[in-house]
């Protein structure tokens, strides 16, 4: 991060304490909240500051000022309900962003509706990316799912029918039903705005936002050697 932001991160278990330890590396203002003595200990010497606090009691998380973050973090586990209470009380307390962990399909939907900003489920995401990997081994190393089926991801130009092409001769979203966003050269030259003039070459890079299934069909057909 280039700036420094201020993070709540409510519920200090595996997934929390990932969280605060990347964000301290990323050297982000870091408050850590759980109920749990022994927990926050620990992470007193490494965080801003570390608070023993229950997320399910509103006037403690007023006290400390949530509705002023950046962003807050809600990665309870496996206590549903004071996940969904800690959202509730941050969202009223006008936190603007709330990032929620989710344990299933049913809490992230309810977590939706109590006013989450976002909801990540990371073992099912590991799982999704992990099995997309191996589906898609010529398929960069770089991709983030924006949902369940929409992806960003970057595609190497293999096949010669794409060589010196420009993007408004080889009309990526009419015949593949995707957007090119990027396009980065082998010595690691970025066109973050290419335009319809700009030209693909042997070996570039371009970073394209569609349907999933599109940009699966788009790899099979431009890494083709």
């Amino acid at each position: 991060m280039d700036k420094t932001e201020s993070f709540a991160v409510i519920g200090i278990g595996q997934f929390g304490s990932a969280l605060c330890e990347a964000l301290v590396e990323a050297g982000q203002e870091v408050l850590a909240i759980d109920s749990n003595e022994e927990v926050i200990n620990d992470l007193a010497g490494s965080v801003m500051r570390a608070v023993i606090a229950d997320a399910q009691d509103e006037e403690a998380l007023k006290d400390l000022s949530i509705g002023t973050f950046d962003h807050v973090y809600v990665s309870i586990g496996k206590d549903i309900e004071a996940s969904i209470m800690a959202t509730l009380i941050a969202k009223d307390l006008g936190a603007k962003d709330v990032i929620c962990r989710a344990e299933n399909r049913n809490h992230a939907r309810v977590l939706q509706r109590v006013g989450a900003d976002l909801v990540v489920r990371p073992e099912h995401d590991l799982a999704n990316r992990l099995i997309f990997a191996k589906l898609n081994p010529s398929l960069i190393d770089d991709y983030v799912h924006i949902s369940d089926d929409t992806t960003i991801a970057e595609v190497t130009v293999v096949n010669p029918r794409f060589f010196n092409k420009t993007l408004s001769e080889l009309d990526f979203r009419n015949r593949y039903q995707v957007n090119v966003i990027a396009i980065v050269t082998k010595d690691d030259q970025a066109n973050t705005l290419p335009a319809g003039e700009d030209r693909v070459e042997k070996g570039n890079r371009i970073t394209v936002l569609g349907k999933t299934e599109n940009i699966q069909h788009l790899n099979e057909i431009i890494g083709e050697g």
